[in-house]
């Protein structure tokens, strides 16, 4: 975060606490650095029970080398060779007493990324003991499966495994040597073809099944360790950084956007989850671990959490090295890169995508360092821009100073080699449409079950039951649509203040009922808001206010295609189907009964003098009743505050078509404790 940001407050924080840890390293004596005491390692090394001591110290190591690479600080550096000499020791004397095999034993745990960070200190060092410690940690047991390109990672835990894979991607970069780099491709590939969902992410309980049975993990709410999402990244980037291939770009993007961006808790700071469940009716909330909180909670998870919130700014730009200065922007995401080499300050101006714009805008500006005197000058730059494979040419466009340029096919980069000004302006527009994505099984049975996506959003439908079924077709446009713009203006909830608390209007079982008022993000939230529907389609409301004297119908927020009904004086109001000129009930907005200013009743326009009534009791049911005449509890009844919707459409919102009902889609980033799905049953 301070290597993105330069913030004064985060350096001091940072260099105290390399002090701190220097300070405790140094009482103790021995090169030893943890919270924990050494003899942890007494019990690992006698292949006797506890858990996971190598994975913090990687986490420390890594930290402390981040320390001295991205802010220079030297006593990082020594801090860390000094504790790799403690374990590089440790290590010996095991080999020694016993053999190298009782070592790699006691490497059956999870130990992290230890060859990862041990290599890149060896890049800085030199040093022989750091590349034969960083070797000792390479499990052979298992890089020997993908050596040989075994599909055979079942049952192993997968966030013990990845960062081994990224260790060996490492050596390939330092050594050199040709099997470790097969070996990341092949696991990548593994991973995508037979592990994955369609979030980029991957295992299910912390680990991997059999392969190309996804289906099978769907029935548990512990799918897509956030850990691993977080090390995924990791080897894609590096495959990305040997290959420039596209795919590896488009799978980073996919993974960030859908596997990250999920796990927090909307805007809270510091609440994430340690599982994503990706099932049939899931919610976030509802998991062994549920949210974690902001000071209590040390999860791994929490720790891969922060940073990968803390460096979404990592993989958006990449430069090739090389006599002529070359750059790959690689994301799409709002931001200003400092290009010393290519003598150029570039912003970037990404517009938020919208389901009602189907296309991702893109803005490019720039700020050469110096003055332009000739052509002799090495100020010719390239830049690489991404085409993702999501995207489509058809209406694809890329201008350069107002000029169309000819766009490759996606999965490609638009080249561009000039001399960069400041007049320069570069504009992209990449049409987004929604796919849908089988999912990672084989068997017959499951050949229906799909995920929805548009563009790099997954999308997730609404529901707090086991219906999936969808009533799909040939083209998406024809059973997905988008939620135009102008309905989050028509979003209203109605409360009521009775039995000393705040009460909504809710939806519930196909019914209308009053519940206590609800905390934002939850699916109470969702119950508690309806859409004005305007009677007359040439309507439109800009403010709750507009909706006033005007005869509209209620959808609840999460039933589109849905409608509030009457069936009379005093009988219950319902929620039905009212898609394909399907009967509903109009009611007209008029000042509340109860003659104060803020509310407002909901007046039957078939049945003049009806209005929608409480009986101001959570435990009866919403019903019509007549006014016969004045009567003080009548108008309080029938009288509600309006408000903002409780709830608001996301921008990237759609309606996909129910075999039963129709689905709200939400991109799963969104999504708070609401209930969900990710996988839908298409039936044509």
């Amino acid at each position: 975060m301070w290597a993105s940001t330069q913030n004064d407050n985060l350096k001091q924080k940072m260099t105290s606490l390399v002090a701190g840890l220097s300070a405790c390293q140094e009482k103790i004596g021995t090169g030893y650095l943890s919270a924990f005491p050494s003899e942890f390692f007494d019990r690992v090394e006698a292949i006797k029970g506890v858990w996971a001591p190598y994975y913090t110290i990687h986490k420390i190591l890594a930290g402390l080398l981040d320390q001295y690479t991205f802010a220079g600080n030297s006593h990082a550096l020594n801090v860390v060779t000094w504790m790799v000499d403690y374990f590089y020791n440790r290590v010996q004397n095991v080999i020694t007493k016993y053999t190298i095999n009782r070592h790699y034993q006691s490497l059956n745990q999870e130990t992290g990324g230890m060859n990862d960070v041990l290599y890149r200190l060896y890049s800085i060092t030199e040093d022989s003991k750091h590349m034969l410690l960083a070797q000792l940690f390479d499990k052979p047991c298992f890089l020997g499966l993908l050596a040989v390109q075994a599909n055979d990672i079942a049952d192993m835990h997968a966030n013990t495994h990845i960062p081994i894979v990224v260790g060996s991607q490492r050596r390939y970069e330092i050594t050199g040597d040709p099997l470790s780099k097969d070996i990341g491709t092949f696991f990548m590939e593994t991973i995508n073809s037979s592990h994955s969902y369609a979030t980029g992410g991957t295992s299910v309980g912390e680990f991997w099944r059999d392969p190309k049975r996804i289906a099978d993990t769907l029935k548990t709410t512990e799918n897509e360790e956030s850990c691993t999402t977080y090390n995924m990244l990791k080897v894609s980037r590096h495959l990305f950084r040997w290959t420039k291939e596209v795919s590896y770009a488009d799978y980073y993007e996919r993974a960030l956007i859908n596997g990250v961006l999920s796990i927090q808790r909307g805007t809270d700071p510091g609440v994430m989850i340690y599982m994503l469940p990706l099932g049939l009716g899931v919610s976030k909330a509802i998991t062994f671990h549920g949210w974690g909180t902001p000071f209590d909670t040390f999860w791994c998870c929490y720790g891969t959490g922060i940073e990968s919130f803390s460096k979404l700014g990592d993989s958006i730009y990449f430069e090739e090295e090389g006599k002529n200065p070359t750059l790959y922007v690689i994301q799409y995401i709002s931001s200003s890169f400092n290009w010393k080499s290519g003598k150029l300050l570039l912003n970037q101006t990404v517009v938020p995508a919208a389901s009602w714009d189907p296309y991702l805008r893109v803005t490019f500006t720039f700020s050469p360092f110096e003055k332009v005197l000739s052509d002799d000058e090495n100020t010719w730059s390239a830049l690489n821009f991404r085409l993702p494979t999501w995207t489509s040419l058809d209406g694809a466009k890329g201008i350069l100073n107002g000029e169309t340029l000819s766009l490759p096919a996606p999965g490609n980069y638009l080249s561009i080699t000039r001399q960069w000004s400041a007049s320069d302006n570069l504009t992209l527009q990449l049409p987004l449409t929604t796919r849908t994505e089988a999912i990672k099984d084989d068997r017959p049975e499951y050949a229906s079950i799909h995920a929805i996506l548009y563009g790099p959003y997954l999308l997730a439908g609404h529901t707090l039951g086991g219906d999936w079924d969808l009533k799909s077709g040939a083209n998406t446009s024809e059973w997905i649509t988008p939620i135009p713009e102008s309905y989050n203006s028509q979003l209203v909830s109605f409360s009521q203040f009775f039995e000393n608390s705040t009460f909504v209007l809710v939806n519930s079982n196909q019914s209308l009922g009053m519940q206590k008022f609800p905390e934002s993000g939850t699916d109470l939230a969702l119950q508690a808001t309806f859409r004005l529907v305007p009677k007359e389609s040439s309507s439109k409301f800009s403010t709750l206010a507009d909706a006033n004297d005007r005869s509209v119908m209620l959808e609840p927020f999460d039933l589109p295609g849905m409608n509030v009904i009457h069936q009379g004086a005093d009988k219950p109001l319902l929620i039905v189907d009212s898609s394909d000129g399907k009967p509903s009930s109009v009611f007209l907005v008029v000042p509340g009964l109860d003659g104060r200013n803020e509310t407002i009743s909901l007046e039957s326009q078939s049945d003049k003098g009806c209005y929608v009534y409480s009986g101001l009791s959570s435990s009866a049911g919403v019903k019509l009743s007549c006014k016969s005449d004045s009567d003080a509890t009548f108008n309080q009844a029938t009288s509600f505050i309006s408000q903002k919707g409780l709830s608001q459409y996301n921008a990237l919102s759609f309606v996909a078509k129910g075999l039963n009902r129709n689905f709200l889609l939400e991109p799963l980033f969104s999504f708070r404790d609401e209930h969900y799905t990710v996988y839908f049953n298409l039936k044509g």
